[in-house]
């Protein structure tokens, strides 16, 4: 959310200035959304910004240097995209935002950012719902070097891991579900379903209410898979879903099934706090 404080445009600093805000809503799966408070549309890139004015930002502090910024927003459920039922299910939890102000006089002119960043948890309260803004450099508060690790600290296909993982990406077809166990069915072969490939990967659905959604894979046992969470409606008969093979970050593991130990990162044969118990003494 940080970003260089500037001078105010000159529309901005006359006696009288015609301000609508912006709210510009990218998910993570692609769904753009665009409110304003100004009492009409305002077109602007492409994007329709829809009159929506009871959402509104909090309190918003900048401050130089690199502390990071501070920003909540609240509104009222009155959007077909912001539903107590989108919220629920975590669509918005993630998603970017940019916060602009704007003459609505002259919408052709250039806008005015005031904040960037990522949506947090998102809570609704009845019709009314909050999210806070995590700023873009909040990396900064985190160690300035990686803390050693006997398990790797990268992701699996991230880009210390190089792991390509369009090869390791599957389709499967959902057949049953009983809580948080998934039974699938081979949608497109190549895979077998004994060797054990998920466990810690994930599943994205690709249709029904949970389209787009991501959910955890805990476990496998065959074609069943345990996962953290389905989302409302997920999981019928016949629904199609992605799957993406996972790693337990062991070091055997990255040598034995992806050939990758020049990658790893973690230090398995450190010593660590724990050396004088893991052997009798004498």
């Amino acid at each position: 959310m940080s970003r260089a404080i500037v001078a105010a445009p000159d529309w901005l600093t006359g006696e009288v200035a015609t301000i609508a805000w912006l709210w510009r809503i990218v998910r993570r799966d692609g769904v753009m959304l665009g409110l304003t408070t100004h009492d009409s549309p305002i077109r602007r890139d492409g994007l329709t910004y829809q009159p929506s004015p009871g959402i509104r930002p909090s309190a918003i502090r900048q401050r130089r240097g690199l502390a990071a910024d501070s920003f909540t927003i609240e509104g009222a459920l009155n959007s077909a995209a912001i539903s107590e039922a989108t919220l629920a299910s975590g669509r918005w939890d993630g998603a970017r935002l940019t916060l602009a102000v704007v003459d609505w006089q002259k919408p052709a002119v250039a806008e005015s950012v005031v904040a960037e960043g990522m949506l947090g948890s998102v809570t609704s309260d009845g019709a009314r719902f909050s999210a806070e803004l995590g700023a873009r450099d909040i990396w900064l508060d985190g160690p300035l070097v990686p803390e050693t690790s006997a398990e790797c600290r990268a992701e699996l296909g991230d880009v210390q891991c190089r792991v390509a993982l369009a090869p390791r990406t599957h389709r499967a077809v959902v057949t049953a579900r009983s809580g948080d166990l998934v039974t699938l069915a081979d949608a497109v072969g190549g895979w077998n379903w004994a060797n054990g490939l998920f466990p810690f990967g994930w599943l994205r659905w690709l249709d029904g209410p949970g389209r787009g959604l991501w959910s955890a894979i805990i476990d496998q046992n065959g074609a069943v898979l345990t996962v953290a969470e389905v989302p409302d409606g997920a999981g019928q008969a016949g629904q199609q879903v992605e799957l993406t093979e996972g790693c337990d970050k062991r070091a055997a593991t990255c040598a034995a099934r992806f050939a990758n130990i020049a990658n790893f990162r973690g230090e398995p044969h450190l010593p660590g706090m724990d050396l004088l118990t893991r052997f009798p003494g004498g």
